[in-house]
């Protein structure tokens, strides 16, 4: 039984009667023991396998959750637990129900908010307050969707009382979103927890009881769909000082009100940390200690052996700071994979990468700029889903905007006319079209839209006779669009010729790899390498050109790399999606953000750029944050340290010609005296 290996906080927690339990666990004191614990006290005492629920923030965690229980009971029996992230088990509920819905990721469904965003003509206006850009709209919406279950216009309201003007127009933007949204199909993540919160409340799950790690990372909505789900018991894991996503929706309150909102709330703590050593805890307990207590805890030590206090680091320059610390690591003897640079913000990741590559070390990077969300992969990414599913709309706006001359706006009407050309099939609308006069784009006319205010105003074919194109181009009824320039033409030319070659492959890396190698793709390379290459003067640097692309092409090798594990090519776009911010990149020296370092540990840590202003981040406590969390975060980043903690910082920026003071926590640590 895994319960012979709890200590006595931990065992009494895991044994806890059924009801609603709610545990602190504070960093390194062995959560996840405990809830291994709980589900083999469930198993060991009879209660069915199936209607136990785990859910965590990443779909790896409860894989060695539950990974663990199966060294105790038989396959059969845990298989049956269900678990996963909150959108992974709505997900897979929802298509129990035979609910149609295509998973969109973030930032292609910004991609259609902007297309719908794109057609009004909200500058013309002449009002007082200057409208929110596309994408920073989107952005809160999303927000809403986790933080509020009230209107979007009163939550909007509250928060920017000055848009109150433009506030019809914003909902009538929000509205056309959602419509488009429900006519194809198409589900973003918040989506999945609103639809299965909608099924709970009007039908019963029958759990027997729902087990929540990092409960404090929690947002209102994953709290309301918790309560809709109706357990017979609750079982949630969390610590209130290393809640560090505020500014992703997650709600403090959720874990600080646990006792007044759950009736016969019983709370333990966990204070024993197997962690780290004696010196480090007593730094983050003499940091943490400042902000105010929601629950009385204090991290005892466990660990006995070698103690080295953390040491300060202190540079002129910044960059000095960096070189440094590549050098401190390239000595030591801990290996790469053991060792942590930690940073609050991604510049400061960008010059120990530097740094550490001068020397030969090597690193990966996680937190910041996803490997899954660099243009480039999400390209290739958009081109296999279009290929599975022809009408995926998204995919191919996002596509086709990078055509010189189209955008988001034209690639939605381009999707449309192919559809109508095609008869309902996308494919045989761009490749053999049947029907040859352009679609009618603008039914309802409506004074914000920005398509065409004569319907019958349509373009001569005669315009691009001077180009190479041959019969199945020139002949194409698309070339009509009056919107349609020489060099968009161009781009369809490129894709219409790429999608004839691929039309037997059914591999995924097969395919890729003909993508990779295509005019299609090169022309996006040469785009994203200029943008990348470009200096402040708009002139091009060839080696930060080159540089660009040597990035690009190691990621599309990546993608291919994975794409060899999978037969189907529907099935890798679905793993892509689902699983791609799990995935991380090759061995070495870890950077990473704060918030990816969170649940981690490592024997040599390193937490860099510790000045005011940038940690704490002054630019995002401006923007709802607080010093606060600023303080967790120090804490969560801190406490990743085992054995050995340097936290460095630097007296000036040669660069920017900026000079700083050492950050407040550095006081606070006992480290420098004010």
């Amino acid at each position: 039984m895994p319960l012979s290996t709890l200590n006595e906080e931990q065992l009494s927690a895991a044994t806890a009667p059924m009801g609603n339990n709610l545990i602190i666990a504070s960093a390194g004191t062995g959560k996840t023991s405990t809830i291994v614990g709980r589900i083999g006290h469930l198993l060991h005492n009879g209660y069915d396998p199936s209607k136990i629920l785990l859910l965590t923030f990443t779909n790896k965690a409860a894989g060695e959750m539950l990974a663990r229980v199966g060294r105790y009971f038989p396959s059969n029996v845990v298989k049956k637990i269900e678990s996963g992230t909150f959108h992974a088990v709505s997900y897979r509920w929802l298509k129990e129900m035979d609910a149609k819905v295509t998973l969109k990721q973030p930032g292609e469904l910004k991609t259609l908010f902007r297309s719908v965003y794109e057609k009004r003509h909200i500058k013309r206006l002449n009002l007082d307050t200057e409208a929110f850009s596309a994408t920073y709209l989107y952005e809160q919406y999303s927000l809403y969707q986790n933080a509020s279950l009230d209107g979007f216009d009163v939550w909007f309201l509250e928060r920017y009382p000055d848009h109150k003007p433009l506030i019809d127009i914003y909902m009538n933007i929000i509205d056309e979103f959602e419509e488009t949204k429900d006519k194809y199909g198409f589900v973003s993540f918040n989506d999945l927890l609103l639809k299965m919160k909608q099924y709970l409340e009007e039908n019963d799950r029958d759990l027997i009881e729902v087990l929540v790690d990092e409960y404090q990372d929690t947002n209102t909505l994953q709290s309301a769909l918790i309560d809709s789900m109706k357990p017979n018991s609750l079982f949630c894991v969390g610590d209130y000082d290393q809640s560090i996503y505020a500014f992703n929706g997650a709600n403090i309150q959720n874990i600080a009100t646990f006792g007044s909102r759950y009736s016969a709330a019983t709370v333990f703590t966990l204070d024993k940390n197997y962690r780290s050593s004696a010196s480090i805890l007593s730094l983050a307990n003499k940091v943490i200690e400042i902000n105010e207590r929601i629950y009385p805890k204090k991290l005892v030590v466990t660990k006995t052996g070698k103690n080295q206090p953390p040491k300060l680091l202190m540079y002129n320059e910044l960059f000095d700071q960096y070189q440094s610390i590549a050098k401190t690591i390239k000595k030591t003897y801990t290996p790469t994979k053991e060792i942590a640079v930690i940073f609050r913000n991604n510049a400061s990741a960008d010059g120990i990468e530097a740094s550490l590559r001068e020397l030969g070390i090597p690193s990966k990077r996680k937190g910041g700029n996803s490997f899954f969300e660099a243009k480039e992969v999400k390209f290739l990414l958009d081109v296999c889903s279009l290929m599975v599913n022809p009408k995926d709309m998204m995919a191919f706006i996002h596509i086709f905007e990078y055509g010189k001359g189209i955008g988001t706006a034209l690639a939605k009407e381009m999707f449309e006319c192919f559809i109508h050309f095609g008869e309902g099939h996308l494919f045989v609308g761009m490749m053999n079209p049947r029907v040859f006069n352009l679609p009618k784009l603008n039914p309802n006319k409506n004074l914000q839209l920005g398509l065409f205010d004569d319907d019958s105003e349509i373009g001569s074919i005669t315009r691009f006779s001077h180009m190479n194109l041959d019969e199945k181009i020139r002949s194409h009824p698309i070339l009509k669009h009056p919107k349609l320039t020489a060099d968009g033409v161009e781009f369809f030319k490129m894709y219409h010729e790429f999608a004839r070659s691929v039309n037997t492959i059914k591999q995924p890396q097969s395919l890729l790899i003909k993508l990779i190698n295509s005019p299609l793709y090169q022309f996006l390379v040469e785009q994203l390498s200029n943008q990348r290459g470009k200096l402040k003067s708009g002139e091009i640097d060839n080696d930060k050109k080159n540089l660009a692309k040597e990035r690009i092409a190691r990621k599309a090798r990546l993608l291919s790399d994975l794409a060899s594990h999978y037969n189907e090519t529907e099935r890798f776009v679905n793993a892509m999606v689902l699983g791609g911010n799990e995935l991380s990149e090759g061995d070495g020296v870890n950077l990473l953000s704060i918030h990816a370092s969170k649940g981690l540990e490592f024997l040599e840590v390193y937490v860099v750029d510790l000045m005011d202003g940038r940690f704490p981040n002054t630019k995002l406590m401006g923007k709802g944050g607080s010093l606060d969390e600023e303080r967790r975060l120090f804490y969560v980043a801190v406490t990743r340290a085992k054995e050995r903690l340097y936290l460095s910082f630097a007296k000036a920026d040669r660069v920017k010609k900026l000079d700083f003071k050492p950050s407040p926590f550095l006081y606070e640590a006992g480290l420098l005296k004010r």
